[in-house]
This record gives structure tokens, sequence and C-alpha cells, in this order.
């Protein structure tokens, strides 16, 4: 089964959310978080942080990550895995890959004109303000 997974960073404050804007399929043209693709044996939590210093340049020194869940697409052969973590100040991002923005936490996560994933960043982020308490 191939293994993905996606990071939520978020500002010091909590008030906005780093995203990658598509250039390439799937999801081209919209709003991801970032993330990407596990290699072979490689440990889920290790990976996210490759991935995040690979896409931001964000480093495991200026953010801790936590697992937050997991989504199994059977019919696609893929798990994905979801992290999470605030910065422990600000810092300047940059991707090559995709341009990288922040967008506040007021935004409709479940626009599926806007967002990638069907929906599915709108219901992680709801389920992080639950665990969170808000």
């Amino acid at each position: 089964m191939r293994k993905v997974n996606l990071i939520a960073v978020f500002t010091p404050d909590e008030s906005k959310l780093l995203f990658c804007h598509r250039r390439k399929d799937p999801y081209r043209g919209k709003y991801n978080l970032v993330g990407g693709k596990l290699e072979p044996g490689e440990d889920g939590l290790e990976a996210a942080y490759r991935e995040l210093w690979e896409e931001t340049g964000i480093t495991r020194e200026q953010i801790t990550l936590a697992h937050m869940m997991d989504f199994t697409y059977y019919d696609e052969g893929c798990r994905l895995e979801v992290y999470a973590g605030t910065l422990r100040e600000e810092v300047a991002v940059a991707g090559e890959e995709n341009p990288l923005e922040w967008l506040g936490m007021d935004e409709d996560f479940f626009s599926l004109e806007k967002f990638a994933g069907e929906g599915n960043i709108g219901h992680i982020l709801e389920h992080m303000k639950s665990y969170r308490g808000e």
C-alpha cells in the first residue's frame, strides 16, 4: 500500500495555516496542505519532518509535529497520515514545487472549488478544533 502524508502547519498564534497552491494534478489550481510520499520502510513521523523540510524549509527545531489521524483509501491502495504542529516562531517559507501561502482560519475549508481532498481538509481541521477544545 502506498503511503503519503499531509502536514498542517499553524502560525505561532494559530491564526493562519500553511497551504501549497498546486501546480499539477491531482488538484491542480487548488490549495492543499503540504506533504508527500513516504519512502519504503520510512517511519511516518520522520517522513513528515523530511517532507516539511523539502517543501517549505521548516526544520524540526522550529516545530513539533503530532500524528493526528490516518485515512485509508482501499480502492486506491493508499494510506494518508495526517500530522500537525504550531510553529515556535515566525519563519520564512519557500516552496519550489508549489507556491506556499498562509490562509486565515476563517476560510471555508470544505470548499470543493478552492481546496483539494473532497472536503477532507475541512474534516481534518474540524477534528483538530474539537481535539484542542475549541
